[in-house]
């Protein structure tokens, strides 16, 4: 591979990880609170001071990059003559040219935002909108900093995407704004949901909810905050207000809830089992209401001391009743294991992994 290319895949992905700040970026600090933390000052201190400072130097290293691949470029590949502008092809004359004029304007809008102690920056208008009429936006900025002092308020997410609730006000951070809404003014409305089988952070089941918060003063942006599923009642009791679920979606609260479907959706993609002529299905023995849609037959290719065993057994439960008979004996701390282990049959003891549960045509 030419240098061209190497540099290229390489900057790119530097980028994508300073952008985007996935956790691997995050644990090696590559993310602007860590590499300005003393320019930035405190977060806990000073939250919105913090904020004002950390999404306008984003702003400002962000634009820089297209001018650091240009930069890059001219070390890469001397034989293009980057160095002297007027020597280089009219593509890359171009590209420096979008590149400048993106860092002067990310440059002359930061200097506008920083002008009159902040004044004009979007979140110091963000937070003006709740100041009261003979006060300004530093005093909703000083309320807003006391209470993200207090260590009973609801977090979640990453540094550049979270979720802030506390006694007074829901806030999110993202990478260049900060939203801002008071609990008695705003409505939360569950909006959608996504179930991932595998999550690659918890390597366990996770859903995440979206939820719209409005605010009834029409001045104040609507925004939409997203949350695990098992964080749902914790930010339930932090809000004054109940959340409404318009789209009316199945919200799993617990670990069990959310393995319970990643089971399902598992044990489909198995290899279904088909009852023999004559024979019927009874009742469940877990949940008497259902038929009997399981069987276990021995299909992984599992060796070793945790090695599966033949089932004998009739089908006796339905799918949901062995999901939960599965999470069940599950180590409870570990939620990362449950799909890989090795339960017994809940009838012969037979141990058995979610690779040998057929569904029962």
């Amino acid at each position: 591979m030419d240098p061209e290319a190497c540099f290229t895949l390489a900057y790119a992905a530097f980028c994508l990880c300073f952008v985007l700040s996935p956790s691997e970026a995050r644990s090696a600090g590559l993310t602007v609170q860590h590499l300005f933390s003393g320019w930035l000052g405190s977060e806990d201190l000073h939250f919105i001071q913090h904020h004002l400072r950390r999404s306008t130097l984003t702003l400002l290293l962000h634009c820089c990059l297209p001018l650091g691949y240009y930069v890059g470029m001219c070390v890469a590949s001397p034989e293009q003559k980057l160095l002297s502008v007027r020597q280089a092809s009219a593509c890359w004359q171009l590209y420096l040219s979008v590149s400048v004029s993106v860092l002067l304007v990310s440059g002359v809008l930061a200097l506008l935002w920083s002008r009159r102690g902040w004044d004009l920056h979007p979140i110091s208008r963000a937070l003006a909108a709740h100041a009261q009429p003979r006060s300004g936006w530093r005093a909703v900025a000083s309320s807003i900093n006391t209470e993200f002092r207090r260590v009973d308020k609801f977090c979640s997410g990453c540094a550049s995407a979270r979720v802030i609730v506390t006694d007074t006000w829901v806030m999110k951070v993202s990478t260049y704004s900060l939203h801002v809404a008071l609990h008695r003014d705003c409505h939360l409305t569950v909006t959608d949901s996504r179930q991932h089988s595998l999550s690659p952070e918890l390597h366990a089941p996770l859903q995440i909810l979206s939820i719209r918060v409005s605010s009834l003063d029409p001045r104040v942006q609507p925004f939409l905050i997203r949350l695990k599923s098992t964080e749902y009642m914790e930010l339930q009791d932090k809000l004054q207000a109940p959340i409404r679920n318009a789209a009316n979606v199945v919200i799993h609260l617990t670990m069990s809830e959310l393995f319970l479907e990643t089971f399902k959706t598992y044990v489909r993609m198995n290899e279904s089992y088909r009852c023999p002529s004559g024979q019927e299905l009874e009742p469940c023995i877990g949940c008497m209401q259902a038929s009997a849609g399981v069987k276990l037959l021995r299909l992984c290719q599992a060796d070793g001391d945790g090695e599966c065993q033949r089932c004998y057994c009739r089908p006796m439960w339905c799918l949901t009743c062995m999901g939960k008979w599965f999470a069940s004996r599950q180590d409870q701390q570990q939620p990362e294991t449950w799909l890989g282990s090795r339960v017994p049959c809940p009838t012969c003891r037979a141990k058995f992994c979610i690779l040998d549960v057929c569904s029962i045509e």
